[in-house]
């Protein structure tokens, strides 16, 4: 079917991705905008799996300050170019991340992170709960791991849901800017504090 410049060009500017791309989506999807948006993530989302293994040398340090000084945040997001991190869209994404790690106080930044200890202790907390609850001894592994996916998704910021987009997880949004802006990204580390906390009382 033919496509019009104009569909062509609001496509454009809800996904950021390339004429070219575009087009083709929305021929592939019989003009429908919103099927054709979402051929697009998954082909961006493709292309971004297809660079996690280059380096990340290059990137910015953002902060964030909220609550009138009571809350602040410092991330570290790397990319493969300085070219990049210079760049508006990429600084807005490391400001972005921050505000998100203000809101949403996750303790590490990937699964791998998060000490055996822990998660062996929050496993074995699951497994009594499910026990105290009545559940069969079959399905007790995967009420075990239904849980502790639900616990990674709270304390890991890659698996939390995007605050200003519940519909897509951090990891989610890093795939997508990895689409749009043609590199590698990575969240290295970052440090959250909150006024008077770890003090004594």
């Amino acid at each position: 079917m033919a496509v019009s410049a104009q569909q062509v060009q609001e496509l454009r500017r809800k996904s950021g991705a390339g004429v070219m791309d575009c087009k083709r989506a929305l021929e592939e999807s019989g003009g429908n905008m919103d099927k054709a948006a979402t051929l697009l993530r998954k082909q961006g989302m493709a292309r971004a799996d297809a660079r996690l293994s280059r380096p990340t040398s290059e990137g910015v340090v953002a902060s964030y300050i909220h609550a009138g000084g009571k809350i602040g945040v410092l991330v570290e997001v790397n990319c493969e170019t300085d070219f990049v991190a210079r760049t508006e869209e990429f600084q807005e994404l490391a400001r972005n991340l921050a505000m998100h790690i203000a809101a949403e106080e996750p303790r590490y930044v990937r699964q791998e992170e998060v000490p055996d200890d822990v998660a062996e202790q929050e496993k074995e907390v699951y497994r009594a709960l499910a026990i105290k609850e009545g559940r069969p001894e079959k399905v007790l592994d995967r009420v075990v791991e239904g849980r502790l996916k639900k616990f990674y998704s709270e304390v890991c910021l890659l698996d939390q849901a995007y605050v200003r987009d519940d519909q897509k997880t951090v990891g989610e949004l890093l795939k997508e800017s990895m689409g749009k802006i043609g590199e590698n990204i990575a969240v290295r580390r970052f440090v959250r504090y909150q006024l008077g906390e770890g003090d004594d009382g």
